[in-house]
């Protein structure tokens, strides 16, 4: 039987609804049936599906099935001929980012790149990216406005971008009651989309709100969808799991500069490999005096910001 065949003939369940493991007690058919009365608005999912192991556990030639159906459940839902990855972290790298707070003046150009690049919802205007317009001498997020709708930049303000830190001692990861998010060896804080049952727990946990979650299927045009996608990045995630930034590994991890830093107009944006001697972004540590966001919770960005005075 073929996987369509087996998907169209197998019943419905909901992922966000099940606890992890319950069909090893009760026999995958009976977990199955037990919970599909409880369906809702979240993302609905086959029993082969709900079965995938964690990507971790997963062998390369598991991996190239699951690859090959998400691809094929993108033609079939989107339209769009795509291609998913496995990119997996580059030996001897550690990636950070930092921005030039004197540079940035709000254009919001990261935003949109963001939100194409990462085939975000477009009814939502979605992005992993807010800019915060700030009040001169403070580094409180709390203080910050992103409805602002005037001319950019304004005079007493600075501008600052937040998304994912990539914390060296991330709480969204001690939090996820089924690990399915971790940190790699390249510093990236990513997710199993296809394990996330939606509890959202993560995005309590984050204090700087860069989390998102997935409350409808997402709606992009066939046109718009960006064809090269990477398993644990921005292929299309389904409805009802939380999403976050992966400082674009799909193209990272594959020698090139995330879409946010290439859209830059201002040159705010720096990238690297920290554990490279002669990066940018090296030098930058080294030689700039430069801030974390709630450096008192502990949680060790690997994201820093820094003024030019």
């Amino acid at each position: 039987m073929s996987d369509s065949q087996l998907k169209k003939s197998l019943p419905i369940v909901t992922r966000r609804t099940a606890v992890k493991g319950g069909f090893a007690t009760l026999g995958a058919a009976a977990f199955v049936g037990a919970i599909s009365p409880l369906r809702h608005a979240a993302k609905e999912t086959t029993a082969a599906e709900f079965m995938q192991q964690h990507y971790q556990e997963l062998s390369d030639e598991d991996k190239r099935k699951v690859i090959a159906r998400l691809e094929d459940e993108t033609k079939e839902e989107y339209g769009a001929d795509v291609t998913i990855g496995d990119d997996r972290p580059l030996p001897g790298t550690k990636f950070v980012y930092a921005i030039n707070l004197s540079v940035c003046n709000g254009n919001g150009k990261c935003v949109e790149a963001c939100h194409k690049e990462n085939n975000h919802d477009r009814a939502t205007n979605q992005s992993y990216i807010r800019v915060l317009e700030m009040p001169k001498g403070t580094m409180d997020m709390e203080q910050g406005n992103t409805t602002y709708t005037h001319t950019v930049p304004d005079d007493g303000k600075f501008y600052l971008p937040v998304q994912c830190q990539q914390c060296d001692e991330p709480p969204c990861v001690d939090v996820c009651p089924v690990q399915a998010t971790w940190k790699e060896e390249d510093g990236i804080v990513v997710v199993d989309y296809n394990w996330c049952i939606g509890c959202r727990y993560c995005e309590a946990a984050c204090p700087y709100h860069a989390r998102r979650f997935n409350w409808k299927k997402p709606e992009v045009p066939a046109a718009e969808v960006n064809p090269d996608q990477s398993y644990l990045s921005n292929r299309i995630r389904p409805q009802g799991v939380v999403e976050k930034c992966t400082y674009c590994l799909h193209r990272t991890r594959r020698g090139r500069l995330p879409a946010c830093l290439e859209a830059c107009p201002t040159g705010a944006r720096v990238f690297g490999n920290i554990l490279d001697p002669d990066s940018n972004i090296r030098w930058l540590l080294e030689n700039k005096r430069v801030y974390v966001l709630k450096e008192e919770l502990g949680t060790k960005p690997a994201f820093f910001y820094f003024f030019d005075k």
